[in-house]
C-alpha cells in the first residue's frame, strides 16, 4: 500500500484567538418546541442539490424540510403524529437521507428498529 499526500499538521491556536461568526441559522434556532419553526433534539442532516435541508428532528418525532430561501417555517414532510410505529408515525428518527435516483426519503428510524 502506498500513501501520498498525506500527512498530520499539528496547529497551535492562541488561547485569545478571536473567530468571526460568518453563519446563518436556517432552520430552528428559536428554542425547543413541536411547532414549525422548531426542533427537538435534532439528529441527522441532508442538504439536497437543490440546497433544501431535510432534518431528522429526534425529539418531535418528525422530519422537518427547510426550502432554500426560507427560514422561517419547515415543513413535516414524515412523522409528526406522535410517536409510535404505525404508518404516519416515527419514533426517535436519528439520520435521513434523499436517493435521487428513486426520488427516496430514506429514515433511520431509531425507536422502530
Amino acid at each position: 500500500m502506498t500513501l501520498t499526500h498525506s500527512r498530520v499538521l499539528n496547529i497551535n491556536i492562541p488561547a485569545n484567538a478571536k473567530w468571526t461568526q460568518q453563519g446563518v441559522t436556517v432552520a430552528g434556532g428559536n428554542g425547543h418546541g413541536n411547532v414549525t419553526n422548531k426542533l427537538y433534539y435534532p439528529y441527522g442532516l441532508f442538504v439536497d442539490d437543490d440546497e433544501t435541508v431535510v432534518i431528522a428532528d429526534w425529539g418531535n418525532d418528525r422530519i422537518m424540510q427547510w426550502k432554500n430561501g426560507d427560514t422561517t417555517n419547515g415543513q413535516v414532510v414524515a412523522g409528526g403524529k406522535g410517536k409510535g410505529d404505525g404508518l404516519p408515525q416515527l419514533t426517535r428518527p436519528s439520520d435521513v437521507l434523499i436517493d435521487n435516483e428513486t426520488d427516496s426519503l430514506i429514515i433511520c428510524d431509531w425507536g422502530n428498529r
